[in-house]
């Protein structure tokens, strides 16, 4: 086991997140005690967002998300998550 720094105390996340964007987590966990961790219930955070589209299009992805018993909102978000992966 390695000698290991002191984790600060941070006012807020921003702080936190401030820190760690600069510092080496290593330097601060032991990661030969580190083990893997699932969070199944941890939801991402969202934001909406405007966007505009054709009439006939936002009709197109009603129908079509409609014939998937989906909500159309959430078709769009299934498009928009495959066109980023590929």
């Amino acid at each position: 086991m390695k000698a290991t720094k002191t984790i600060p105390t941070f006012k807020d996340e921003h702080e936190e997140r401030l820190f760690w964007e600069s510092h080496d987590a290593t330097e601060y966990l032991d990661m030969e005690k580190a083990r893997v961790v699932r969070f199944p219930n941890l939801k991402k955070t969202t934001r909406s967002i405007s966007i505009r589209l054709p009439v006939d299009m936002i009709d197109a992805l009603k129908v079509k998300a409609n014939s998937m018993d989906v909500p159309y909102q959430s078709l769009i978000k299934m498009m928009l998550n495959e066109g980023l992966r590929a």
